[in-house]
């Protein structure tokens, strides 16, 4: 029965018109350095990494990386248009890649979540791309609606096994594919498309530690929700009674949600986006029931974070917790210094609004930017301006980011309060 299903399913979105999976596999030799990484379990091997070899290949081919004495490394998948050729599936030991091991791979990522169903969490990522064992792939599950996200080519020609994997693994009743912008698709496939399902005319509401929030899956940044804070959304809860909070980068109020669900008495949300404001707005009125967020007063600042923030100080305006949970800064190891000296900046701001005995959340997803590096700089510009913070609390990633490798690792955030 499954399978005729999943055959109808496919019929629906023409699977048919993907590009062939070629049956000659690549021989692939690289560089003494890159046999080392591979050996450490590295997810990637660079154009410049590799030595020769066997012929050129398309997007998805399967690579078989070969050692200086002609034993076997690994088999990922080629992408001849990455500068990271090969996206490496499996280490060490020979493995047929077919539909059987996507599903045992899709398997294992879903029982690291299982826990989740039980905390009222039915929105969360399912595959967490190289972390899981399959890179440039994510899948996230909103409810009963799975988005899935490429970022190479090199999974075109393995869609068909990946999603017959998925309606084993996790059944769904919508299939949403977004692409990154690196990705020129073609089949007739394009970002923000429903693969399977109904049609989506308004965003998919879903469940996270109990509380409801809704998504734009087919054009909101990423998939549509960050679910990676969701353990530092769960702490404000805990922290945000009585308070009057301040959420800077608010984007759709995730941690607004949570601060008036934990018994804020005011909730500011703070984003250049009016948008994601409005979107901030619905969050707060899906949890209406809550008699606490009902309770809370929330306020929507559509404005710059670094003016906003500039502008509640010159106003006289404080508050008792400030949430700073910017974008990403440093996108290449250029940009570190300058990413270290705005995130300096953030914090000097969020201090000049915050009372004392406030709480601070200082938050960044740079993976460039060491964790150390950053609680070194928050807590020193808190010292520099005369407001030293006592810290008593750092996080990093949730059970369904977990992190594999060393540049698998970008999200960090500091707890603390001032004197």
């Amino acid at each position: 029965m499954l399978r005729t299903l999943l055959l109808y399913r496919m019929d629906t979105m023409n699977l048919d018109s993907l590009p062939p999976l070629s049956d000659k596999r690549l021989a692939v030799h690289v560089t003494p350095t890159a046999e080392r990484a591979l050996r450490s379990g590295h997810p990637w091997v660079f154009d410049q990494a590799i030595r020769k070899q066997s012929h050129e290949g398309q997007p998805g081919d399967l690579a078989v990386i070969f050692d200086s004495k002609r034993r076997f490394l690994a088999i990922g998948l080629y992408d001849p248009h990455s500068p990271m050729r090969v996206k490496v599936l499996q280490h060490r030991q020979q493995a047929t890649i077919n539909a059987d091991w996507f599903t045992d791979k899709l398997r294992a990522a879903a029982q690291i979540r299982q826990p989740l169903e039980a905390e009222g969490t039915n929105g969360y990522r399912l595959v967490h791309g190289e972390n899981d064992g399959l890179p440039g792939l994510i899948v996230d599950r909103y409810a009963g609606t799975l988005v899935m996200k490429l970022y190479t080519a090199a999974w075109l020609p393995h869609l068909r096994d990946v999603i017959g994997g998925l309606e084993a693994v996790q059944p769904f009743e919508r299939l949403v594919l977004r692409l990154s912008r690196n990705i020129n698709a073609g089949y007739g496939l394009h970002d923000g498309q429903v693969l399977i399902g109904d049609a989506l005319d308004e965003p998919v509401i879903f469940q996270e530690n109990g509380l409801y929030f809704a998504a734009d899956v087919l054009a909101g940044h990423k998939t549509g929700f960050f679910f990676d804070q969701r353990d530092n959304r769960a702490q404000v809860r805990k922290l945000a009674s009585g308070r009057r909070v301040l959420d800077v980068f608010a984007y759709s109020g995730g941690f607004s949600v949570y601060a008036a669900a934990g018994g804020a008495r005011s909730v500011t949300s703070l984003d250049i986006s009016a948008p994601a404001l409005e979107a901030a707005a619905a969050n707060l009125a899906l949890n209406a029931a809550d008699p606490h967020v009902a309770a809370a007063q929330h306020h929507l600042l559509a404005e710059d974070a670094f003016d906003g923030l500039e502008r509640l100080r010159s106003a006289g305006q404080t508050f008792d917790m400030v949430i700073v949970d910017p974008p990403s800064f440093a996108k290449s190891a250029a940009e570190v210094e300058r990413a270290l000296a705005s995130y300096a900046r953030l914090t000097r701001l969020a201090l000049g609004v915050l009372e004392p005995m406030g709480v601070l959340m200082m938050a960044s997803c740079s993976s460039r930017v060491p964790a150390e590096d950053f609680f070194s700089m928050v807590l020193n510009t808190s010292s520099e301006v005369g407001r030293p913070l006592i810290e008593f609390r750092r996080t990093a990633h949730a059970l369904d980011h977990p992190i594999t490798f060393t540049e698998g690792a970008y999200l960090k955030a500091l707890f603390a309060s001032t004197i």
